[in-house]
């Protein structure tokens, strides 16, 4: 290749979701939606179980942990988009760029762990109901969300440092509406073959580890709730893993939708929409899936709605005796 296509470039430039200068304004408004329904609704989620002394549980607990990171992920990527909207900067910096990539990478595999441990707090909390708060203790909670993200960040460092240490790129053009790895590694002109063995090595981490673990206790959790005699305490058992299972699998079907493809030759757009999907709907739906099929949830926003209402009533109430005087 000639020396001239092999540069260094100290930033890039996001082709975006689309170039037709038709959609720009149709994208935005589709974009700043879905941000905004993402962010309020995970929010709430988060709100309510800091707040909410009844929903103080692992199982909670993990998914305050899950809205934190699908506010994370959205705001590094879809708050890049409409940041580039508004201003019509498509540039981004090299060092912001990396930054993006490790970021959102580290938070899908999270994501994925953090499946993992919901699935074994709803089998311990199913199969074995009376060791569930000893086994499943506020300690232990912690401990498995602290592994996870852990290991997260830590699973990617070395996919970032490698691309760090690439000398030279074809383009700096991404055709991604961010910074993603996959977009980075076929713009490149260095060698990629460990940082393809790494990425191997993460899929199959999660195809033999996370997807075993996260999917296997549910063939115990329906076996236990096929045994359950009287047809409410089923689905009252069923009701409590629905939600969680739902997410599992939407998640899971986009994934391999998106990594287990044949190669094609417009796979980088195919793979746009793809990446779309896991980083605005999947984190958008993730909200609305657990508060509109969990009943603690809708009760916990019942009772905070009506604590401020009184407080609101009682804020009112003091202005008009203020104003008495």
């Amino acid at each position: 290749m000639n020396s001239t296509h092999q540069r260094f470039f100290n930033f890039f430039i996001i082709v975006g979701i689309s170039d037709i200068p038709e959609m720009q304004g149709p994208i935005f408004l589709m974009v700043l939606f879905i941000y905004l329904i993402t962010f309020g609704g995970n929010m709430t989620i988060l709100w309510l179980v800091c707040l909410d002394h009844h929903l103080h549980t692992p199982m909670y607990f993990f998914l305050a942990n899950l809205s934190v990171l699908d506010m994370a992920s959205s705001t590094a990527t879809l708050f890049r988009i409409l940041a580039s909207f508004v201003t019509g900067n498509t540039m981004v910096s090299y060092q912001v760029c990396i930054l993006q990539m490790y970021i959102w990478a580290s938070l899908i595999g999270l994501e994925l762990l953090i499946l993992t441990a919901m699935s074994f707090d709803r089998y311990v909390a199913i199969c074995n109901p009376l060791n569930y708060h000893m086994v499943m203790n506020p300690r232990v909670s912690a401990f498995l969300a602290a592994v996870c993200w852990f290991w997260a960040f830590l699973e990617c460092l070395p996919h970032t440092i490698i691309i760090i240490n690439f000398t030279c790129y074809k383009s700096n053009r991404i055709n991604h509406f961010f910074c993603d790895i996959l977009p980075l590694k076929d713009l490149t002109c260095s060698d990629t073959t460990l940082l393809s063995q790494l990425i191997l090595a993460s899929v199959l981490f999660h195809l033999f580890f996370s997807f075993p673990l996260t999917f296997i206790p549910y063939v115990f959790i329906i076996t236990t709730i096929l045994r359950i005699p009287s047809s409410f305490g089923r689905h009252k058992a069923f009701q409590t893993c629905s939600s969680h299972l739902s997410v599992v699998t939407l998640l899971y079907v986009v994934l391999l939708c998106q990594y287990m493809r044949p190669n094609q030759s417009d796979q980088l757009n195919s793979n746009k929409l793809f990446s779309l999907f896991n980083t605005a709907a999947v984190p958008m739906l993730n909200p609305l899936i657990y508060s509109l099929k969990n009943k603690d949830v809708k009760l916990a926003l019942r009772r905070e709605v009506r604590k401020i209402k009184v407080l609101l009533k009682y804020d009112k109430l003091e202005l008009n005796v203020i104003g008495d005087f």
